[in-house]
């Protein structure tokens, strides 16, 4: 076994640009000497990661999590019901759970992962403010009878958007839909930032209002409303531009290790469905075994050859111990107890994608 192989391999590995590029945006932070309050190379990042995805206007923040508090807090919602998915990283559950609200679990689809619109409506109350759905996987929603929902309802809608960097539907990007979608800039992401994250809003005043509140809730000595420090700082936007020039190449290099993935894996394991009209972005490989006893089998496998995958998500997030109430979702927890994410980056060699279908592969027949 040669040298990459004997590394430790892990579900992700973060891009790093060259690091000559990174220094010369560290130059001009010292020459400035702004490091944050929405400092230049911010406003910088925000416009030309804008330009990239063909929105006019977001704001770059801290993280994802505090993307999504945001959200809550900009559309009012700081009391009620907000109707949300189980399959998801926790930050999504959390962020509702923060801002004083209850989440209420509605079931997943089998092949999107994504929130089962047909079950939406069923669990609207009228204490219901808003739906606060996932691109999970980067595999979109079903916006369209969301938006219907909502509509009929008069409901806000928020998309959880962290896996949805770079992926179109209907020729636009995914992150154009909603009252509000959010997207993370994590280090683990596709387009990272090292932390940080963005929110995109729909409405010119909610996006004033976003503007506040991600800075304290005043401008100057004048106060407007309550906010919270949600600042991003220079070094975060300085990685963040240096990244976005090679996204191509990441989505290009990683698309071929999910096609290698695709091509080797047998037919005992199944992997997610794309609709139509969609360009994805392969920022994740999650594969579903027969069963959890399999799944686990299979990451002991992994294990013994340094290689480690993820069982995103688990567990199914109705079922977290400080929940009020447990929600029963069987579709989630059942995929949550099965489902492995794969390695997967963009110079991972080819023969450790290889080695891990073998070993796969093995298990499962």
């Amino acid at each position: 076994m040669n040298k990459k192989k004997e590394e430790d391999i892990y579900v992700t590995k973060t891009f790093l640009p060259p690091i000559e590029e990174y220094q010369k945006y560290l130059h001009n932070i010292w020459n400035s000497k702004r490091l944050t309050n929405q400092g230049p190379l911010v406003k910088d990042l925000e416009l030309k990661v804008g330009e990239y995805l063909g929105i006019d206007k977001l704001h770059f923040v801290a993280n994802g999590t505090l993307a999504l508090q945001l959200s809550l807090r900009a559309l009012d919602i700081t009391e009620g019901e907000v109707i949300t998915t189980p399959f998801s990283y926790v930050a999504t559950t959390s962020s509702i759970l923060w801002e004083r609200c209850k989440p209420v679990f509605v079931d997943i689809e089998s092949r999107t992962f994504c929130i089962d619109a047909d079950k939406i409506e069923a669990a609207i109350t009228k204490k219901t403010k808003a739906i606060m759905a996932v691109h999970v996987f980067g595999f979109p929603c079903d916006i369209d009878k969301i938006e219907k929902i909502a509509k009929k309802h008069s409901l806000k809608v928020i998309y959880d958007g962290s896996h949805a960097f770079g992926v179109n539907y209907k020729d636009k990007s995914l992150l154009n839909y909603g009252d509000i979608t959010t997207c993370s800039f994590h280090s683990t992401k596709l387009f990272h930032t090292i932390e940080g994250g963005c929110i995109i809003a729909r409405d010119n005043n909610l996006d004033g209002k976003l503007e506040l509140i991600k800075r304290f809730g005043h401008h100057g000595d004048t106060h407007y409303c309550l906010g919270i420090n949600a600042k991003a700082s220079e070094f975060q936007a300085a990685m963040g531009l240096c990244n976005l020039g090679y996204i191509s190449e990441i989505i290009e290099g990683r698309k071929k290790v999910v096609e290698l993935y695709n091509e080797l894996l047998g037919e005992g394991c199944l992997k997610g469905k794309l609709s139509n009209g969609v360009k994805h972005n392969y920022a994740y490989c999650p594969v579903i075994f027969k069963n959890e006893k399999v799944a686990l089998k299979i990451i002991g496998a992994l294990n013994k050859e340094k290689i480690f995958p993820r069982r995103y998500f688990y567990p199914s997030l109705n079922t977290l111990p400080y929940l009020e109430d447990q929600q029963s979702c069987p579709i989630s927890e059942n995929i949550s107890s099965r489902i492995l994410c794969l390695p997967l980056y963009v110079d991972l060699d080819m023969d450790i994608v290889r080695n891990i279908c073998r070993i796969i592969n093995e298990i499962v027949e």
